[in-house]
């Protein structure tokens, strides 16, 4: 069996430039990964099927037709070899901003191209017809991303940081957010990703003022520099200055019946 690790993504900054014709929307963003995420594993089979484990198994249970099971058959439409079994370890809340889906689907492309030899570059068409984040998470580097997110340069990246990731346990409609943007162009992203901001912070704010209360509290640790939600949010992180004020944080932060994971940047 091949084993991936669907990292968790980030969005450092994340700027919404206008709506476009097709129905999407211009971004600037700069995503960032970290070393923890769902698990996906691939194995040839003689039959497709779909095993879901975990933590937050239940949140996708009864879905049949999710970005995993559409990944791989868009990956056997385009390359042909045969049925998989595949499994989905899903260890990251749903609907919290942090890839999730896309990074499930993006894991399975992966796993079938180390499988079947197919290279990462010859799955960027099917990640960019899958959803907006999917080919940076293909990537799963530190990268600008423009158009929908789909258009990608790579950057250096802050590998090894200590982050920080809190979501309150709320999911949040990602169109509901984007309905909610004030439509506005507050700027393009900066060189410095601390000067930059989450355009759809506030819409997601409104929608849950709980991420209010887990970003005051996660600005109030010490060691804590860059403070964010990510994407479309719940799920809110901080960058450290080191594993000790991070897990100083996480343990500050417990017993609130939040999901906490302490990880690095990669």
């Amino acid at each position: 069996m091949i084993v991936e690790t669907a990292r968790a993504k980030l969005n450092l900054a994340l700027h919404v430039r206008a709506r476009r014709p097709d129905g999407y929307h211009e971004l600037e963003t700069l995503f960032a990964f970290v070393e923890h995420g769902d698990i996906v594993g691939v194995a040839r089979a003689g039959a497709d099927s779909f095993t879901l484990t975990g933590p937050f198994a239940a949140a996708l249970d009864g879905e049949s037709d999710n970005l995993v099971t559409r990944a791989a058959a868009e990956f056997a439409r385009e390359f042909g070899h045969g049925a998989h079994a595949i499994t989905l370890d899903k260890r990251l809340p749903v609907a919290s901003g942090i890839g999730g889906g896309s990074a499930d689907a993006a894991a399975t492309l992966r796993a079938l191209g180390r499988l079947h030899g197919v290279s990462v570059e010859a799955m960027f068409p099917i990640a960019a017809a899958l959803g907006s984040d999917v080919p940076a998470c293909l990537l799963s580097r530190t990268a600008i991303g423009r158009g929908r997110g789909e258009r990608l340069e790579p950057v250096a990246g802050l590998p090894g940081t200590p982050v920080l990731l809190v979501n309150p346990g709320v999911a949040v409609s990602t169109a509901e957010v984007f309905r909610r943007w004030d439509g506005l162009d507050h700027g393009p992203l900066p060189a410095d990703p601390r000067a930059g901001r989450n355009d759809l912070e506030p819409p997601a704010r409104a929608i849950a003022p709980v991420i209010d209360a887990v970003l005051d509290m996660l600005a109030a640790q010490p060691g804590a520099g860059l403070v964010r939600m990510s994407g479309s949010g719940a799920t809110c992180f901080a960058l450290f200055e080191s594993e000790a004020s991070r897990d100083a944080a996480a343990a500050a932060l417990s017993g609130r019946g939040w999901w906490l994971l302490p990880t690095r940047l990669t």
